[in-house]
């Protein structure tokens, strides 16, 4: 076999597996998934209020409360006790939700710390299989980012992190998991809390968006020309972009992958099919894509935000802005 053969024989077959693994997906969106359709649980309209503001931040902060209240009552009502406790628990006290929505799957926007005097802000984004029924599990790594960042912060430096369940997330095993489609649907709304954080807090502000898994989906779809300082990689599938430079945005791009992380094997292609996009692209930990790869250490999907984890650790430091102590690969 010369040379010339060599090259064209290397590229049918690279084209032979995108052409496979692109089947695979595509199968997965246009064969249904069995299984009836679930009851959906009543609950009010979410609170109508103003944009907010730091003034205003303890009034919208008891007003979906509030909301949470009633929606843990018509749960209890319609019978669903595990919902009914889900939403009893936002209603309390002590809870800062800037946004609830107890409809459907659920959505919710909670802030850890004083956000209207931070210094440094990071907003979490969570991937497939976040609602409100599953809510305490992303709450929990939300937490340790915020008693990370508070013990990490160098002196006199004011932190709070976001956790922004500000979308309809997709299941695991899902049709919807493997294309762009919720990514794009929520990207708007992620630019809309990134105005009402700017709103609140001032320019001034630090701002890193930490996004896992299909979060990191949402996150770049979100990201062309957002004001935003960092935005971090977690555990991703891929972008939909080829390149960082793709995402079109002057946020540093960071990237990390747990040594035990699943995601790894995901084929990383791409392919436009039945009006939406099939599949993420560039793997974003590859050299080929651009970003500052970090050290992300050896757990797996779930284990990102567990304390004392090398990745919790670096995911602090990029949020307060300590870049040149974040550890590589």
């Amino acid at each position: 076999m010369g040379p010339g053969t060599a090259v064209r024989w290397r590229r049918r077959v690279g084209r032979w597996r995108r052409a496979g693994c692109a089947a695979l997906i595509a199968g997965a969106v246009v064969l249904p998934l069995s299984g009836a359709a679930q009851p959906r649980i009543p609950a009010p309209a979410p609170a109508a209020l103003a944009p907010p503001t730091a003034a205003t931040l303890d009034e919208a902060y008891a007003a979906n409360r509030a909301n949470a209240a009633r929606a843990a009552r018509m749960a209890a009502g319609h019978g669903d006790d595990h919902r009914a406790a889900a939403d009893r628990a936002m209603a309390d006290r002590s809870r800062h939700l800037l946004a609830f929505d107890g409809r459907g799957a659920g959505l919710a926007t909670e802030v850890f710390g004083d956000l209207a005097h931070a210094d440094r802000v990071a907003v979490l984004v969570p991937g497939s299989d976040t609602g409100l029924d599953t809510y305490g599990r992303f709450r929990t790594a939300a937490l340790a980012l915020h008693r990370q960042l508070a013990a990490e912060a160098p002196a006199g430096t004011r932190t709070a992190v976001v956790a922004w369940l500000g979308y309809e997330t997709p299941g695991t095993i899902s049709t919807t998991v493997a294309t762009t489609g919720r990514a794009d649907r929520a990207a708007p709304r992620l630019r809309g809390l990134v105005d009402d954080l700017r709103r609140i807090t001032g320019p001034g502000t630090r701002v890193a968006l930490l996004c896992h898994s299909y979060g990191s989906v949402v996150c770049a779809r979100a990201a062309h020309g957002l004001d935003v300082a960092d935005i971090a990689l977690v555990g991703s599938p891929g972008t939909g972009a080829d390149t960082a430079a793709g995402l079109h945005t002057d946020a540093r791009i960071w990237a990390g992958r747990g040594a035990d992380d699943w995601v790894e094997h995901v084929p990383h292609v791409s392919a436009g099919l039945f009006g939406t996009t099939v599949g993420f692209g560039t793997d974003p930990v590859s050299p080929d894509f651009g970003a500052r790869v970090f050290d992300a250490g050896g757990g797996g999907h779930s284990d990102y935000f567990d304390p004392g984890s090398r990745s919790l650790t670096n995911l602090a430091r990029i949020a307060l802005g300590e870049t040149t102590e974040v550890t590589h690969d």
